[in-house]
């Protein structure tokens, strides 16, 4: 049986996509035509942690299910200075989305967190990072697993164009930076059919373009 490939500029806001505790406006940035999402400025303001935000469900929803294969976006994020949250221009995708929103996976990005801004330790192992939504956000992840296995480096930094591609099975997730392998781990989650995400969280101004996903 074939793959199943789709293209997605996101230039636009696709039709049908549902906001969910987002903003996503077509937006220029480095040059480039992309999709800007960030969260509502009163989730922003009034929101609290662990209910609002930080690995909560804050991804424009797309009108696409995906259940295994392959997904590649170009991101770039950075800080909006909206917030004094610790925050680390989060952007991912997000996958296995349920219809109501209780449950999906993603893999995120924490640019600042990243080789190229120089920070040191622990943060510098923190730059690209597993979740699934809602059993297992990453600080349950690292509780649980204090060896890190479900986050790591990568040669990243804010305010730049990055490729991230993950691969999806069963079992296993894997991702790349700029098709670099950076992380693979075993899924958190069963494996089931669901919408795909452009995911953000506290603080992050995030723009996506160049959505491709080849399904199984």
């Amino acid at each position: 049986m074939g793959r199943t490939v789709v293209h997605e500029s996101l230039t636009t806001l696709p039709a049908r996509a549902e906001l969910c505790s987002v903003t996503a406006l077509p937006s220029r940035v480095a040059g480039h035509e992309a999709l800007r999402v960030e969260l509502t400025d009163d989730i922003t303001a009034n929101g609290v942690a662990g209910t609002d935000f930080v690995d909560q469900p804050t991804f424009v929803a797309l009108p696409m299910h995906f259940s295994t294969g392959s997904i590649e976006i170009d991101i770039l994020s950075r800080l909006n200075h909206k917030t004094d949250f610790d925050a680390r221009g989060f952007a991912g995708i997000a996958f296995g989305i349920a219809d109501d929103r209780n449950r999906f996976e993603s893999v995120y990005l924490r640019p600042l967190n990243g080789l190229k801004t120089k920070i040191g330790p622990p943060r510098n192992q923190r730059a690209v990072q597993y979740i699934a939504y809602p059993d297992w956000p990453f600080d349950r992840l690292r509780d649980k697993y204090p060896d890190g296995r479900y986050e790591t480096e990568a040669n990243i930094g804010p305010d730049e164009w990055n490729t991230l591609g993950v691969h999806i099975t069963d079992k296993i997730i894997a991702a790349t930076i700029n098709h670099q392998p950076v992380l693979t781990v075993d899924r958190r989650a069963p494996a089931c059919e669901g919408n795909l995400g452009l995911f953000v969280d506290i603080g992050s101004e995030a723009f996506f373009k160049n959505l491709q996903i080849s399904q199984d």
